[in-house]
């Protein structure tokens, strides 16, 4: 496949064009957050033209937005071990290509705002260069984080490391997609800027576009209950999507649909009369309409659940880092999340759903978390464009 810009774009004046990078590895996470701040700046400025490059090898019906030009790059799968490798081909080669492609990107487009996801240059270094042409090109550059990135030791770690070396110098600012009182970044990290929070980017307002297949649809019997189960991309998420299936036979005032991620192994055999397996779908409306959900604790899933009226019964992924689990603890502790583990037992499960599934915007505002993350962070980068030109 040839990694290439497909249009050349002509600075238009007046017009605000905005940037954003995703960090992508194994999932779908950093890129869907993307999507979602590209088009709440596209309802701040509905002239705006905005761009998301990605790694995403997926097609996904939330990333078809014609009002969105996305910009494919060569994908990075992360191994078990929280290292990098090469999808297609050579793990060099793909970095050279994900370097060029953005540097060219940044050239030719001269976007105003550049925004960059996780790690201030990429995987391993390949966006330096882009960035470096961004700020001489005067362009304000500014890193996004999400609510919570590992244990504060790995993260210490890291920024004393080449991938955070001249951050103040690049960057105008960093933002945090999510709240203070979920994770204090500058005291736990030690960040060597200070984050503005947002607030957690949620999508509750947008109809659902999914155009997956339904199989096995569950029965609509009278009295009957529906949970999601999800395990975002699926890479690792068997034994939580299993574990749904197996509530399916325990619970027989239930219906469950598991949500196959783009990376799921074949889970046809899992279906029957009241389990329906979803695949390629968006999940906002189907959580609207759900009594609980059953999920992974990535940061996606776990805000459009508490996005849609639900407390989530998280079971977190330990491996290869702990921001998952970090993250499910926490907010069981503010009261707005059920935790379990691997070990947990359907019947235990099933005695969690007795209990209230449902969390109020009273609940969230006490807990000091806050779901317009997106609107707010597209305001402020617009405003910080602003008040640098």
């Amino acid at each position: 496949m040839h990694w290439h810009l497909p249009v050349t774009i002509r600075t238009m004046e007046g017009v605000v064009h905005v940037l954003f990078s995703s960090h992508d590895g194994f999932g779908l996470g950093h890129v869907r957050r993307n999507v979602r701040l590209a088009q709440a700046v596209l309802a701040e400025r509905p002239d705006a033209r905005v761009t998301v490059v990605t790694g995403l090898a997926h097609r996904m019906p939330w990333l078809d937005d014609a009002r969105i030009r996305v910009v494919r790059v060569p994908p990075l799968l992360k191994q078990p071990d929280g290292s990098y490798c090469g999808m297609t081909g050579d793990f060099g080669d793909a970095l050279r290509t994900r370097q060029n492609v953005f540097v060219d990107l940044i050239k030719v487009s001269r976007p105003d705002v550049v925004v960059v996801d996780r790690h201030p240059y990429g995987t391993a270094g390949e966006l330096r260069r882009g960035i470096e042409l961004a700020r001489q090109q005067d362009s304000t550059v500014v890193l996004g984080l999400r609510d919570i990135l590992d244990e504060p030791q790995v993260i210490r770690a890291e920024l004393a490391g080449a991938g955070w070396r001249d951050v103040t110098e690049l960057f105008d600012s960093i933002v945090v997609y999510g709240d203070r009182v979920l994770c204090d970044h500058q005291r736990e990290y030690g960040l060597p800027m200070e984050p503005t929070y947002c607030g957690w980017v949620s999508d509750g307002s947008r109809a659902n576009t999914a155009d997956g297949r339904t199989i096995a649809a569950p029965s609509t019997r009278p009295q009957t209950k529906h949970l999601v189960v999800g395990a975002g991309g699926g890479g690792d998420g068997d034994e939580t999507l299993r574990l749904g299936s197996a509530l399916a036979e325990t619970l027989d005032t239930w219906n469950v649909s598991l949500v196959a991620g783009p990376f799921a192994r074949e889970l046809d055999e899992l279906a029957c009369q009241r389990v329906a397996v979803l695949h390629n779908v968006d999940t906002t409306d189907l959580l609207r309409s759900a009594d609980a959900v059953l999920q992974m604790a990535g940061y996606n899933s776990t805000v459009e659940s508490l996005a849609a009226g639900l407390r989530p019964i998280l079971m977190p992924r330990r491996s290869p880092r702990r921001e998952q689990a970090i993250r499910a603890g926490r907010l069981a502790a503010l009261g707005l999340a059920h935790m379990i583990d691997q070990a947990t037992s359907a019947a235990e499960v099933a005695w969690i759903l007795e209990r209230d599934q449902r969390v109020t915007e009273d609940e969230l505002r006490d807990g000091g978390l806050r779901l317009d993350g997106a609107q707010r962070t597209a305001r402020l980068l617009l405003e910080r464009r602003a008040v640098r030109s």
